[in-house]
């Protein structure tokens, strides 16, 4: 008896030995990283850090992945989004804070893709607005890229229309290349669904001083960013995600390989990545993506949870010249203060 009580003891203090601590524990990504407790569709996220309240901030699409439509062929739940908003104290806990207060005035029913971006005391946000609840993909509605201000993450005010020279242009990146230089990655639909970009000197004005695509391939979703000494572009091509490098984000290269094509085997993570955003901190690159649900258990007995989407986060890394990424990985650092 002695002896099973000895060998009972023993294993339970090797469990407690073996198992993380509190503190490793709030120190972990969860899979998923995050879900929309309202619709359960968060999309095409946006990370900032709010320098007022020393807080991570997610500005996301909000699709009403719960929504039950009678027609299977409708898409109404991927338009009439509203921005969700979830904050961190590290990128790797969130908590939900309700939808940005968008003005109505100057964008529509239907609000997708946010850009944050931030540069003297001022926040910027390129937003995807479609004017329509569409029911179908493919119509000839147009859409368009609109620029607001804030100067606390809460308070948004319209500022202006980017210009592209298309009707139907959506998922904007902004980067600033040299001193009062930015450049403004999109997505024209109208041209192939390739990758362009603008330029401006004042994040307002933009012009077309690369006339030709980024690449041929198609894509959405365009994140571009500086890592490791190059500039990177990865977009969204919907069987995982391109990679392209550049010395002057003016010629781009394609990386022979794409990331977040193959399934993950941990749960909520067996579908491909999309639309990513990458936020490059304390030399380390992390790329926050979202996935379909449709590989899930539940969807074998609920025909509509293929609409619903979470967001989850790996880290890119470096080797010989081109990015790549173990996704089944889990995320153990905390983004830091910029």
């Amino acid at each position: 008896m002695k002896l099973l009580w000895a060998a009972a003891l023993a294993s339970i203090f090797s469990a407690l030995s073996l198992a993380p601590s509190p503190g490793d524990a709030a120190a972990l990504a969860p899979k998923p990283l995050y879900r929309d407790p309202v619709y359960d569709g968060a999309a095409d996220v946006s990370l900032i850090y709010d320098r007022g309240r020393h807080r991570w901030v997610m500005f996301y699409t909000n699709r009403r992945a719960t929504l039950r439509l009678p027609d299977p062929e409708d898409v109404a739940w991927v338009h009439g989004t509203p921005i969700g908003v979830a904050t961190s104290p590290d990128g790797l806990r969130w908590t939900y804070a309700g939808v940005a207060d968008i003005p109505s005035h100057c964008t529509g029913p239907t609000l997708w893709a946010p850009e944050l971006y931030y540069e003297r005391g001022t926040y910027h946000m390129w937003l995807t607005v479609v004017p329509t609840v569409d029911h179908r993909w493919g119509g000839d509605n147009e859409a368009s890229i609109i620029h607001l201000k804030s100067p606390d993450l809460r308070r948004w005010s319209c500022s202006d229309t980017v210009a592209s020279g298309s009707k139907r242009v959506i998922d904007a990146s902004v980067m600033r290349l040299g001193k009062d230089r930015y450049r403004l990655w999109y997505k024209d639909e109208r041209a192939g669904s390739r990758i362009f970009a603008l330029d401006s000197t004042d994040l307002v004005h933009w012009k077309k001083v690369l006339p030709d695509p980024v690449t041929n391939t198609s894509a959405e979703g365009p994140k571009v960013f500086r890592f490791k000494g190059w500039y990177w572009l990865i977009a969204d091509a919907w069987k995982g995600l391109v990679v392209l490098r550049s010395k002057d984000a003016a010629e781009w290269v394609e990386q022979p390989m794409r990331i977040l094509e193959a399934p993950g085997v941990n749960r909520s993570d067996t579908a491909k990545g999309q639309h990513p955003d990458v936020v490059v901190n304390d030399g380390h690159a992390f790329i926050y993506y979202f996935v379909h649900q449709e590989s899930e258990p539940e969807a074998g007995r609920d025909p509509y949870w293929h609409q619903r989407t979470v967001i989850q986060v790996a880290r890119l890394k470096y080797a010989k010249g081109w990015l790549s990424l173990d996704r089944n990985e889990t995320v153990r650092m905390p983004l830091k203060a910029p």
